[in-house]
């Protein structure tokens, strides 16, 4: 059975390989800083939605971190996979 987050980056890879135009995963993907920048400010989105927010807003900002995450993560040649090993590697210690 397919799990949102691997069906969310099986899109992320497609938009990698078959640029939609105007499509924003595309526009993230061709390359520069964007990406990187998306992190770094949903990431203090999800901070301050912790800090202080509803949960629903929590879950809202923390969607939008792991789609962001998974952009960059695609853009340079990682997997999910790669990184449910790390999390795997971390647990055995």
């Amino acid at each position: 059975m397919s799990d949102v987050l691997d069906e969310l980056f099986a899109v992320i890879l497609d938009r990698k390989v078959n640029p939609t135009p105007g499509s924003y995963t595309a526009k993230l993907l061709s390359g520069g800083d964007e990406v990187l920048k998306k992190v770094g400010e949903e990431a203090v989105e999800v901070i301050l939605a912790g800090k202080g927010q509803s949960d629903e807003r929590l879950i809202e900002e923390s969607a939008d971190l792991l789609y962001h995450l998974f952009v960059l993560l695609a853009s340079r040649d990682l997997t999910l996979d790669d990184v449910r090993a790390e999390l795997g590697h971390r647990r055995k210690q």
